[in-house]
């Protein structure tokens, strides 16, 4: 998200005017880095579920997870869901990065200064990641109850069409939005992971750099810098998301008591443990970091391809 109209310390204060056009090149942008790497870690995507929520898989890491899955149904159970997940993350992936930048610039100007927006920044990066993460989340979660189902009921359906009319003919609205509160409680702590840590890993790097340093960086160093961030943020988003991934999987699987949500979330926690709720991380901090660290590159590239403004950054100079 680096860029130039940032907020510096000292120098007037000037928030981007971004246009309909600007915030439908971020959505874009966002879209598309979001379906093709969810869409590319289909296949480690699939394994995990599949620990978390088989007991055959019970004790199996992403390797010999894999090798079980193509030996008992073929290389074709790996891309299991793709359709969902490509089409799922194409809506969700727009509406969180264009939501970003949009609630990102909102909050700076309600902060009013641009001492008091980067004292603030913290709060700012967490409002902006939750805010855009909750509306995206409206649109993802009918489709990712539909993948969750195609990987873990085997002949549930034959594909996203097929998988989704069959749940919103036995289950109505009720059914594909029955994960709602359980994918807010995942997505939420992963896009402020995945946001506010990147944003920090960036201000490090650049806080430790003269100002001649910075200006005459390589395309090399830019590269390096955006994927170590990347990365970084993409642990971070996998450890605070996962034990609400793990129950995400278990009620769309059906699992856990009758009764309100939090009933079953709580009693679906106490039952898997600490141990339990954290069944899977490997594979998915190996995915995550892939997902995150690639997203940023591509969508850097991808805004630039279509001449969108910069991101508004508000990192602390000193």
């Amino acid at each position: 998200m680096a860029a130039p109209g940032k907020i510096h310390q000292n120098h007037p204060f000037a928030v981007p005017q971004f246009t309909v056009r600007d915030y439908t090149s971020f959505f874009a942008a966002g879209a598309l880095c979001a379906t093709i790497s969810h869409g590319g870690m289909t296949p480690i995507d699939v394994v995990k579920t599949r620990i978390q929520i088989d007991p055959a898989f019970k004790g199996l890491g992403i390797f010999s997870g894999t090798r079980y899955v193509i030996a008992k149904e073929g290389p074709a159970a790996l891309l299991t869901g793709f359709g969902p997940t490509a089409v799922g993350y194409l809506a969700q992936g727009g509406a969180k990065f264009a939501g970003y930048e949009y609630w990102k610039k909102t909050f700076v100007q309600i902060a009013g200064d641009q001492d008091t927006a980067v004292k603030y920044r913290s709060a700012i990066y967490l409002g902006a990641a939750s805010v855009a993460e909750f509306f995206a989340d409206i649109l993802l979660t009918p489709l990712e109850a539909t993948r969750i189902r195609l990987v873990s009921e085997r002949g549930y359906a034959t594909g996203l069409v097929t998988g989704f009319t069959r749940m919103a003919r036995e289950g109505g609205i009720r059914e594909l939005y029955a994960g709602f509160l359980p994918i807010l409680c995942k997505q939420i702590p992963y896009a402020i992971g995945q946001f506010t840590v990147n944003e920090f890993c960036h201000e490090l790097v650049f806080r430790s750099m003269s100002e001649d340093t910075k200006r005459n960086l390589s395309g090399t160093s830019k590269f390096a810098i955006a994927l170590g961030s990347g990365i970084t943020a993409g642990f971070a988003a996998a450890i605070l998301s996962h034990p609400a991934d793990t129950l995400l999987s278990q009620i769309n699987k059906g699992h856990g008591p009758e009764g309100s949500m939090v009933y079953r979330l709580t009693t679906l926690a106490r039952e898997a443990g600490f141990k339990g709720l954290f069944a899977g991380l490997g594979p998915r901090m190996i995915m995550t970091a892939g997902l995150v660290a690639s997203q940023f590159l591509m969508y850097g590239e991808i805004k630039r391809a279509l001449h969108a403004p910069p991101g508004l950054e508000i990192h602390k100079e000193d």
